[in-house]
């Protein structure tokens, strides 16, 4: 097994010293996880996708996810999405009413959030990797400490959004240093708390008036 397909534009910015370090720790672990008899998700070719595809200056808006989906063929390397072929979870179906509700796009017929990672919207669980029908199954192995300093570092840098849903997510609130970053914070959209203040958060016009008064491109939100 080799994870070591960190993105290079993230090097620099988290440390080189810290990455190498930090990807020799993890790769220890998987390696006593006897990584051959389970299934991890997403698949190992993906577990960077999100910091992949975002690089570090170019990032605008942080939506904190919390562990990958545990069900077959569902988890992509992007908080909250699925590939297209694969039916939409609940709470993306929730972020998806929301987005009805608030900027009156319709609903996507699928769950796949590379246009908004492509819009430079980092996508990232705070744990990135989970094993097949066990959530939160690698809570404890040590992926907070990269996302916990790739949050430090975002709001270090500064003029960013961080999306903070649900309690774990408002976990790393006090990672972000609020004098040069905005914070967005509503409950979680899964099913069991949605009601609670999800629905009505209107986050993604906020996210949009927010990039607009800083004369940044406001994010299109509506998938092709």
């Amino acid at each position: 097994m080799n994870i070591l397909n960190f993105p290079d534009s993230w090097l620099e910015p988290l440390g080189i010293g810290f990455c190498e370090d930090f990807l020799a720790e993890i790769e220890l672990k998987f390696m006593k996880l006897n990584i051959k008899d389970l299934r991890i998700f997403p698949p190992i070719p993906f577990i960077f996708r999100a910091l992949e595809l975002v690089a570090f200056e170019e990032t605008k808006v942080l939506i904190l996810g919390q562990d990958p989906y545990h069900g077959l063929g569902q988890a992509n390397g992007l908080s909250f999405s699925v590939n297209k072929e694969i039916t939409i979870p609940p709470s993306l179906k929730n972020i998806f009413l929301e987005l009805r509700n608030d900027l009156n796009i319709p609903i996507s017929r699928h769950g796949d959030l590379t246009y908004w990672a492509q819009q430079k919207i980092l996508l990232l669980n705070s744990v990135l990797t989970v094993e097949q029908g066990r959530p939160n199954s690698h809570q404890g192995i040590g992926w907070d400490k990269l996302t916990d300093k790739i949050i430090f570092q975002l709001s270090k840098r500064g003029d960013m959004i961080f999306v903070l849903w649900g309690s774990s997510a408002q976990k790393k609130y006090n990672l972000i240093d609020k004098k040069h970053n905005k914070i967005l914070t509503a409950p979680h959209p899964s099913p069991l708390s949605a009601y609670r203040g999800f629905f009505g958060c209107k986050h993604f016009s906020k996210i949009n008036k927010i990039l607009r008064e800083d004369g940044s491109s406001e994010i299109n939100w509506k998938l092709d």
